[in-house]
């Protein structure tokens, strides 16, 4: 069965996708992951296919990526991000979920926990789920870290721009 990712390239270099995240917990800490050729780190999700809902995206990543079924919980985010990335302007409509990663996924606070090969080699740990350690290590959509210690009760929609300041819409 063919796939095709939800991701428009148009001139000059610029570039709409949508990706969906989770954001899994466990003792006080969060799950994040990165490429490991990068220098940033981010919530585990990806890109969203044609004729797939936001949280069946969600499960086939983290299947693809961890190895592990998830749970889906409440949508926190609908996130309208702008960014500059690889010598590209981007629009991203990004969706970010509570997500439960099962008990038997590794836990170690600070190590990597899990590596994987998809289109980058991707490497995973846990990291305290406070303002200051998301703040610390460079994790973009930088809003997040200023709302981790009280996540939205109700989903909230933003329009990110990098760089912005004003945490509200």
């Amino acid at each position: 069965m063919s796939r095709t990712r939800i991701r428009i390239e148009t001139k000059p270099k610029c570039v709409f996708q949508m990706r969906v995240a989770g954001l899994g917990f466990r003792d006080g800490h969060v799950l994040v992951h990165r490429a490991v050729h990068e220098t940033f780190w981010t919530f585990p999700g990806g890109r969203a296919e044609i004729g797939e809902t936001s949280e069946e995206t969600l499960r086939r990543e983290m299947v693809e990526e961890l190895g592990v079924e998830v749970g889906i919980g409440q949508l926190l985010w609908v996130v309208e991000n702008f960014f500059h990335y690889e010598e590209r302007e981007w629009h991203e409509l990004g969706l970010y979920y509570l997500m439960e990663v099962p008990a038997h996924f590794p836990f170690r606070s600070h190590d990597i926990v899990h590596r994987v090969q998809d289109e980058h080699e991707l490497e995973f740990k846990w990291v305290p789920a406070t303002v200051a350690s998301l703040r610390a290590l460079d994790i973009p959509p930088y809003f997040i870290a200023e709302e981790i210690e009280s996540l939205p009760p109700s989903p909230r929609h933003l329009v990110w721009r990098d760089g912005d300041l004003n945490l509200n819409p």
